[in-house]
């Protein structure tokens, strides 16, 4: 790799504001606030709205879409069966 063209790849903590959930990962993104984590160590911490902990998919509540597609629609707006 060439040196001096990628960003620094560091260890970060990353905070989900809608279910207060935090975990370490890697990352190349960087920040002004800090937090302190479960080893006593000082990492930067990056704010996210949504994570594994709080999107649906994960959580298993979605939304099932009982109207059906495109064609199912047309059929129904032009009594096609």
């Amino acid at each position: 790799m060439k040196e001096g063209i990628h960003p620094e790849y560091k260890k970060v903590v990353f905070l989900d504001t809608s279910s207060d959930f935090k975990f370490l990962s890697g990352s190349t993104k960087s920040s002004n606030e800090t937090i302190e984590w479960e080893d006593g160590n000082t990492y930067p911490l990056i704010r996210v709205e949504i994570s594994s902990e709080s999107h649906p998919f994960y959580t298993g509540k979605q939304k099932a879409d009982t109207v059906g597609g495109r064609v199912d629609r047309f059929k129904k707006k032009y009594n096609m069966k």
